[in-house]
C-alpha cells in the first residue's frame, strides 16, 4: 500500500463542532418547573409509595391461599334468617366450583396417563378410571338434574328425596 494516499479520493469527513450552551442571566424555566414538580408531587408521593411497599413486605397475602370460613348449611339458618340463607348459598356455589374442579383434575389426570401408555391403558391406567367413576357418580349423585339454575334449596331437597328413597328401601328390605 503505498504511502502517499489520494486526499481527493478519500476525503476525511469533517469534524463535530460542539454546540455551545447558551448562559444568561435568566434562568431556564423548564429546569425550575422540572424542580420544583420533583419536589412537590414526586418526591411525597415516592416516599409514601416506598413506605406503603415496606409495610406490605413485612406481612405478605398470598391471595391464591385464602381459606374461607365454613358459614352454617341451609338446614341449619333459622326461619327468616336470609343474611344466613344468601351465606349458605354462596357457600354452595363454591362448593358445587371445586367439585367440578375436582372432576375436571381427575378428567385430566385420567386422559394423560391414556396418552402416555397408549395400546396398554386399560390395565395400566385402571386406578385412575376408578377414581374418576367415584368423583363423577358423587357430583351427579349430589348435583345431577338440579339444570342451569340450580341452587342450594333444590339441593337439599334432592338430598332430603334421595334420604327418604334409601330408609324406604331399607325398611321394604327388612320386611
Amino acid at each position: 500500500m503505498p504511502e502517499d494516499r489520494d486526499w481527493e479520493a478519500y476525503k476525511v469527513p469533517p469534524t463535530r463542532t460542539p454546540v455551545s450552551e447558551r448562559i444568561t442571566s435568566v434562568p431556564n424555566p423548564v429546569t425550575f418547573l422540572q424542580t420544583v414538580f420533583n419536589y412537590v408531587v414526586d418526591a411525597p408521593v415516592t416516599f409514601v409509595r416506598e413506605w406503603i411497599e415496606r409495610q406490605q413486605a413485612k406481612n405478605k397475602f398470598y391471595y391464591y391461599h385464602q381459606k374461607f370460613r365454613r358459614v352454617p348449611d341451609l338446614s341449619e339458618c333459622l326461619e327468616g334468617d336470609y343474611l344466613c340463607f344468601f351465606e349458605a348459598e354462596a357457600q354452595w356455589r363454591r362448593d358445587r366450583m371445586v367439585d367440578q374442579e375436582i372432576v375436571e383434575i381427575v378428567r385430566e389426570r385420567l386422559g394423560a396417563c391414556k396418552q402416555r401408555e397408549g395400546p396398554s391403558q386399560f390395565q395400566n391406567c385402571a386406578k385412575e378410571m376408578e377414581q374418576l367413576v367415584q368423583v363423577t357418580k358423587a357430583y351427579q349423585d349430589r348435583y345431577g338434574d338440579l339444570g342451569v339454575h340450580g341452587n342450594a334449596r333444590t339441593c337439599l331437597m334432592k338430598q332430603k328425596h334421595r334420604m327418604m328413597e334409601e330408609r324406604k328401601a331399607q325398611a321394604n328390605a327388612s320386611q
